[in-house]
């Protein structure tokens, strides 16, 4: 057991939450060992650096994080500014993981390949919860294997995007087609300008990630009026997709589904829903699009797509470590029903921990974004409580690992068939539900008060909306 104690937690990932795990680490005096594939902290969030975030910087700075910034003299940005992807990693995680206590522990463009228990596969049982853990990880100087006494998996989803398919899976030609499709949120107003400007483009998605690169696009039209936007949402419904307006208490997600709201009354965006692709070919330096619109066959020419349809874990380098994942959702089991887009709707996520977070495995937890499995609604400030939770559990404080510290704003935005159809301006169902009563929204609560079980939005399908980071959906 001692030598245990002396090993350090293995951090997997150093983005906002992977170094929030580090920095709850340090100020309890337990060693981190961070271990990131990318070539910088936050990489990640480099690869969306253009894209401006929903959340100010007081929801985006883990307060541990703060702590150890504050002793080095550190500036803080405005608290209330809303930051750039680029800007979180220039002005917060960079000097974050620059201190020595981080920086002595980070190792940075490390892969993680494996992580097993010492001596013990996943069948075996005797002596296993006291073996320290094994990650195997793959750097430029080869494969390498270091020992933890814990491990925190905060390596994300945004290096495993969604497919094209509805059905989960890539459609025909989507391989061969690779170099003309984009995943995520491109800069089509920067680096990527040429490859968009003048072109016919399709998008692909229901979200807000969907509606940033649509909007981007519409900037880019203005002054490349060649430019043609198809958008195409797998579901019916429009209004779905467009955010609580002012009723959403982050005012910037609001205003991007009501900017999306002009542009489509404004004839600037060619809307296509529901829209199904079923294959890609590649013709001349552009590509030809088979599809289903409302049920019926539908081709279309175009030269470049863009695909916001969310992202996926992954838990290839988890198969000889025992974990519980909900089968359709992949997140823990106790955590989701909390998160289900199938039957979770409005209003936010409550606040969760270890209670939630923890896997049959003693002393591995997966948090951030990459616990929400293929789930939307994740918030930075989500990933902070968990991994102070987390880290608290790690280091025998049991009572703080289960109480609850965190406020989130309202989402504004309300998932439900059938009550979609209510304007943006009036918020999710006619905004949120008075706090003393149990209900999801006003519509709800209203239809609640009448005798009715409820207005049915808190058991409808789901939406494709994802946020990662509170950037925007599908992100």
């Amino acid at each position: 057991m001692d030598m245990m104690a002396n090993l350090p937690v293995a951090v997997i990932g150093a983005g906002p939450v992977g170094l929030a795990a580090a920095a709850h680490l340090v100020e309890r005096g337990i060693r981190p060992l961070i271990l990131e594939r990318g070539e910088s902290v936050g990489a990640a969030l480099l690869d969306w650096g253009h894209v401006r975030v929903f959340s100010p910087w007081k929801y985006n700075i883990d307060t541990a994080a703060r702590a150890l910034l504050d002793r080095s003299g550190w500036t803080a940005p405005d608290s209330q500014g809303l930051p750039t992807g680029g800007e979180i990693v220039r002005d917060y995680l960079t000097p974050l993981g620059r201190l020595p206590a981080m920086a002595a522990n980070l190792k940075l463009g490390a892969e993680v390949t494996a992580i097993t228990r010492q001596g013990h596969d996943k069948v075996a049982n005797d002596g296993r919860k006291d073996a320290p853990f094994v990650i195997r990880y793959r750097d430029a100087g080869g494969e390498h294997r270091v020992l933890a006494r814990a491990v925190i998996d905060a390596s994300g989803t945004w290096w495993q995007p969604n497919p094209i398919g509805v059905d989960g899976l890539p459609v025909s030609g989507e391989g061969e087609a690779s170099a003309r499709i984009a995943y995520g949120i491109p800069d089509v107003l920067g680096k990527a300008r040429e490859d968009y400007a003048g072109k016919r483009i399709l998008v692909i998605g229901g979200g807000h990630s969907a509606i940033n690169v649509a909007l981007a696009l519409m900037e880019l039209q203005d002054a490349a009026p060649g430019t043609e936007i198809f958008w195409a949402l797998r579901h019916a419904s429009i209004e779905r997709l467009l955010g609580g307006g002012l009723n959403d208490q982050l005012p910037e997600r609001g205003a991007l589904g009501l900017a999306a709201r002009q542009a489509m009354a404004d004839g600037r965006l060619n809307m296509l829903a529901p829209f199904a692709v079923n294959g890609i070919k590649t013709q001349g330096e552009g590509l030809v699009v088979d599809a289903g619109l409302g049920g019926k066959p539908f081709s279309l020419a175009i030269d470049r797509i863009v695909v916001t349809t969310g992202f996926r874990p992954d838990l290839s380098f988890l198969s000889e470590i025992r974990i519980a994942l909900d089968p359709a959702v992949e997140a823990p089991r106790a955590l989701a029903p909390l998160i289900d887009p199938n039957f979770h709707s409005c209003g936010t996520v409550p606040a969760h921990g270890i209670a939630e977070l923890a896997h049959p495995e003693p002393g591995f937890t997966i948090v951030g974004s990459k616990s929400y499995g293929r789930a939307p609604t994740f918030l930075m400030a989500t990933g902070y409580e968990q991994v102070r939770s987390v880290v608290a559990d790690i280091a025998g404080d049991h009572a703080a690992a289960r109480e609850v510290r965190l406020v989130l704003p309202e989402t504004g935005v309300c998932s439900a068939v059938g009550v979609a159809t209510v304007a943006a301006s009036a918020g999710c169902c006619g905004g949120p539900a008075p706090a003393a009563v149990d209900a999801c929204c006003v519509r709800d609560a209203d239809a609640k008060a009448t005798g009715a079980s409820g207005c049915g939005c808190a058991t409808a399908p789901a939406t494709e909306t994802r946020e990662d980071m509170a950037v925007g959906a599908d992100a």
